[in-house]
């Protein structure tokens, strides 16, 4: 049995991948509002159900779709209890997120972009866009006191669609701000 790639265009395919989760909230959203709009009752509690569980999920793989770059690079990101590292055949490193002090993303003028993980003590992790894994910052910055999802959203966005280069700081500790609490 053939699979399904190969009936579908490499470009087509990779698009899919990209788009996975917005395309399945959009999915759910679409049924749940088919079903709040055509029943009553029970029917129509699952409909909303679905509606909602849809729309979260769609936000959600919008804004990782747009943190998913197009093209690989080397490496893999993991994310392990407080722990970001990344690993790769030339460079990688380990970072925990009670050390970060500042998350910025670096485009060089040959076009490669790298997010830009500096610890208080030590050299910076600088992690390719494109190494697989690397949209799981999103959640695993989430926890640093005032970061914002949106802002590394639109570095990634804006800086690919200008072709800019140069560093753009997505989040800094504050001084006030110490390390995360421990659980």
């Amino acid at each position: 049995m053939m699979p399904p790639s190969a009936f579908l265009r490499p470009e087509a395919a990779t698009a899919l991948m990209r788009w996975r989760e917005a395309l399945a909230g959009g999915a759910l959203f679409a049924l749940g509002a088919a079903l709040l709009l055509r029943s009553g009752g029970l029917p129509f509690l699952f409909g909303l159900a679905l509606a909602s569980l849809g729309a979260v999920l769609l936000l959600s793989g919008l804004r990782r779709g747009l943190l998913r770059p197009g093209a690989e690079a080397p490496g893999v990101l993991e994310v392990d209890e407080g722990r970001i590292t990344y690993l790769a055949p030339l460079m990688g490193g380990s970072v925990a997120l009670d050390e970060l002090h500042e998350v910025a993303l670096r485009r060089t003028g040959g076009g490669e972009a790298f997010w830009r993980l500096a610890p208080v003590d030590g050299a910076p992790l600088l992690v390719p866009t494109g190494a697989r894994g690397a949209e799981a910052l999103l959640d695993a910055l989430a926890p640093l006191p005032g970061f914002s999802g949106g802002a590394l959203v639109r570095a990634a966005r804006d800086g690919a669609r200008d072709g800019a280069r140069g560093t753009v700081t997505v989040w800094r500790r504050s001084r006030s701000a110490r390390a995360l609490p421990r659980p």
